[in-house]
Parts: C-alpha cells; sequence; structure tokens
C-alpha cells in the first residue's frame, strides 16, 4: 500500500490507496434488490401494461361526465358504429372457498340478466387455459351494453349491489376491464 502525504488544512484523516495492478482481484457485481416479491422483470411489465389499459379505460368514462371534453364523441361513435361497450369480470375465489357458495355465486351473478335492464349479453366460464398464467383467476364473466350508460346504470343497481353480498365472503380477487369492441 502507498501511503499518500497528509494534506494540510482542515483534513485530518490520510486517505489511503491501492496502487492499479494488472492482476486485480475479481469481485461479483453486487445482488439485485428485490421488489415487491417480484424476481422477473415480465410481472412487472405486465402490471405496468395493466395499469395503462384502465387508466386509458378510464378517460372515456371521465369524458362521459363532461360532455365539453374531446374524448366523449368518441365513445358515442363507437355506439353509432354498433360497437359493444364489454365488461369483463375475472374471479379468484379464496382458498378452500365452500363449493357450494362458489356456485351461488355463478347462479347470483348470471341471474343480473333477467334483472338489471341494459345487459345485451351475459356469458360465462371457467379458465381451461393450459398456458398457466391464470394467476389463480378461475372464473370469467363477459358482460356487453349497448351504451356506457347502461352499464353505469348496472353497477350501482341494487341487484347489482346485493350480488355483491353474495360475493364478498368467498372472493379472493377480483379483476375487471371495459372496453369497446372493434371489428
Amino acid at each position: 500500500m502507498v501511503r499518500r502525504p497528509r494534506p494540510r488544512g482542515r483534513q485530518c484523516h490520510a486517505r489511503v490507496t491501492r496502487p492499479p495492478t494488472a492482476f486485480a482481484a475479481w469481485t461479483p457485481p453486487a445482488p439485485r434488490r428485490k421488489t415487491a416479491g417480484m424476481t422477473h422483470p415480465l410481472p412487472r411489465l405486465a402490471l405496468a401494461f395493466v395499469t395503462t389499459a384502465l387508466l386509458a379505460l378510464a378517460a372515456p368514462a371521465r369524458a362521459a361526465d363532461a360532455p365539453d371534453h374531446p374524448a366523449a364523441p368518441k365513445s358515442e361513435a363507437a355506439k353509432e358504429s354498433g360497437g359493444s361497450l364489454y365488461h369483463v369480470v375475472s374471479l379468484k375465489f379464496k382458498p378452500g372457498a365452500d363449493p357450494a357458495k362458489v356456485k351461488a355465486v355463478e347462479e347470483a351473478f348470471v341471474a343480473l340478466k333477467t334483472k338489471i335492464p341494459g345487459i345485451k349479453t351475459l356469458t360465462w366460464g371457467t379458465n381451461v387455459s393450459p398456458e398457466k398464467n391464470d394467476k389463480g383467476f378461475t372464473h370469467c364473466f363477459v358482460l356487453s351494453f349497448a351504451t356506457a350508460k347502461d352499464r353505469d346504470a348496472y353497477l350501482v343497481h341494487p341487484e347489482h349491489k346485493a350480488f355483491g353480498k353474495v360475493l364478498g365472503p368467498v372472493m379472493g380477487d377480483v379483476f375487471v376491464l371495459d372496453f369497446w369492441g372493434k371489428e
């Protein structure tokens, strides 16, 4: 080791430096910090994509509340061109959820079509994908509406609220996505 001369002035500690060598020891890079339990970048990318998509889908809903907003005519144009507004609900049930209660949720959700006006179609099923990317979501319900107003009326309808009370005790997680259908 080479000892540098002591600096003059207020500094009181001498700095010790190592001379450069041709055969410096290799040190491994610092370990990467794990964030929120994610070790692979794909879940972060998927989360960013879903967040961006949900924010983009929320913009037309906010635009409908403000008639002078330029995004409002897009929703009306989609409605006039025959497109439907799709409301996709994916459900994950709590581990160990009683199958009878899960069946009650299925029946209650399907019954909403006859109880709430404005629902054009309601299709549902359970996951059969061989890809194993379901993240534990087992059920998917797809509703269609002619207008955003029909969808908004569905969301606040008392029967929809009552359905939430059937679902709540067994629901582990829910993923909801609304979009205007395009062909």
